[in-house]
């Protein structure tokens, strides 16, 4: 009699393959994401270089405003939505992974804020985001492990509580900003500080951080499943009928309030109104340069004493304006209305090139351009700077239709060609080099690791490893 121990392998289940449909859903996701990238940097073009309606209350003013603070709403919730894919989406990194992106994220908020406030030294007439971005990411840091539906709520509670805090900053005394700010190593290098960046420049983080949580409240979802990209086509015109139908139809019961109030205001400026064209009569203040206003506002002081208080002429806490969803109000109804068309934006272009392969190949410049979002971004700062602000000539080219135009076909032939060639866009490639830091962080040892016994070193005979077995069985 002997013993053979028979050792059947088991039939492993063959390891999930993504097929076709999901992987085509998954390159949908990135591919419409840096499609969104790029719609969102040329509309930031538009309102930067392009024109601005003749008149208003015209389905074409309508259409040449639309890219006025939305385009750069939509940057924001994207900003937000890349910061969770970054810490790994539904399912956030544990361990060393995790400490390495967070290492990333904060060596790329520095840069962003560096950059940003450099070209903003440089004397741009463009409202650069780049440093509100940065400060953003850092304040968003801590939430970034946080569900989906606890992101949304916070995405609700600053939409309403930020502009609350900035309508009461406006009515109250905020002279303790400006001590702050005069000893603000940003705002003594740029003009634009923290101050500015959290609570009174044209992008503030009070307000702002509303788009960058919504966004956040995105990335936890799966953008690759149908039934996701449906609800959100559904919700994201929801609230963009929420926000800008509930700011005309405020605006219209508030009407008359509002022609009250502009009526005191406008007695209020008329004596300042009639002593600066006295003052101004007979001049060339049209072709004057900075020095020159100067040197006149010096002389003629005493005229701006005559220049109400915008907040005694509001009245203080300005309630009525909370009602707007004027661009960069940063009033409720417009962080809604922006974040809606900012989901319409994102899940639309994810369902299209994830359900048309063609579209891909036909969007193809556009998702290049998006994928160098930041190098598109700064090359328009960089050209405004020395075709307007600073020519060589001394006289600048206008700006209008035909500038944008030129600026989105540059990067529209441009974008392709790099990436044919270079994996990153010419400003991505520092930034990531910046961050390979991060690779050098080790992993924690185990809490009590050094005092368990080694298994490899247990005593007694043992069995060599085969295959998995469903039976042993002992055989006469």
């Amino acid at each position: 009699m002997s013993n053979v121990i028979d050792c059947k392998p088991r039939e492993t289940a063959p390891a999930p393959t993504e097929g076709p449909p999901a992987r085509a859903a998954s390159l949908g996701r990135l591919l419409g994401i840096d499609a969104a990238r790029a719609l969102a940097v040329f509309g930031m073009y538009y309102a930067h270089v392009g024109p601005f309606p003749e008149e208003t209350g015209t389905w074409k003013s309508f259409l040449m405003e639309i890219p006025h603070g939305r385009s750069s709403a939509l940057f924001a919730t994207l900003a937000g939505l890349s910061l969770v894919l970054l810490a790994g989406g539904s399912r956030p990194k544990t361990g060393r992974p995790m400490r390495q992106t967070v290492v990333r994220i904060v060596i790329r908020s520095l840069l962003l804020l560096a950059l940003g406030s450099w070209l903003v030294a440089l004397g741009t007439s463009i409202v650069v985001i780049l440093a509100y971005y940065g400060l953003f990411f850092l304040l968003a840091l801590p939430f970034i492990k946080l569900r989906a539906r606890t992101l949304a709520i916070i995405a609700v509670g600053v939409g309403i509580g930020g502009p609350l805090l900035i309508q009461w900053l406006w009515s109250t005394d905020t002279s303790w900003l400006d001590a702050f700010t005069a000893k603000d190593p940003l705002a003594m290098w740029s003009g634009e500080g923290l101050a500015a960046l959290l609570f009174n420049g044209t992008y503030p983080g009070l307000a702002w951080m509303a788009y960058v949580f919504a966004g956040m409240a995105v990335g936890k979802l799966d953008l690759t499943g149908r039934a996701i990209q449906v609800r959100l086509l559904i919700v994201g015109p929801a609230l963009a009928l929420l926000g800008y139908g509930g700011a005309w139809l405020l605006g219209k019961l508030l009407q008359t309030a509002g022609t009250a109030g502009s009526s005191v205001a406008d007695a209020s400026w008329n004596s300042f109104d009639q002593a600066m064209s006295k003052a101004l009569e007979g001049t060339d203040s049209a072709n004057w340069d900075e020095e020159e206003w100067k040197a006149f506002d010096a002389e003629h002081a005493s005229i701006w004493e005559l220049a109400p208080d915008e907040k005694a002429v509001s009245g203080g806490f300005d309630w009525t304006g909370l009602a707007s969803a004027s661009p960069h109000s940063n009033m409720p109804l417009e962080l809604a209305g922006n974040i809606g068309v900012a989901l319409t934006v994102i899940a639309g272009l994810v369902l299209l090139l994830g359900r048309f392969g063609r579209l891909r190949f036909w969007l193809a410049p556009l998702i290049a351009v998006g994928s160098m979002s930041l190098t598109a971004y700064v090359a328009h700062i960089a050209a405004v700077w020395y075709l307007v602000d600073h020519p060589a000539d001394g006289v600048g080219y206008a700006t209008g239709w035909r500038m944008w135009a030129v600026f989105v076909v540059a990067m529209l032939v441009f974008a392709p060609i790099w990436r044919r060639f270079c994996k990153r866009g010419p400003l991505e490639y520092p930034m990531y080099w910046a961050t390979l830091p991060a690779k050098l962080l080790k992993s924690r040892p185990e809490p009590g690791a050094a005092d368990r016994p080694d298994r490899g070193a247990r005593a007694g005979p043992r069995f060599p490893r085969t295959a998995p077995c469903d039976a042993i069985a002992l055989r006469p």
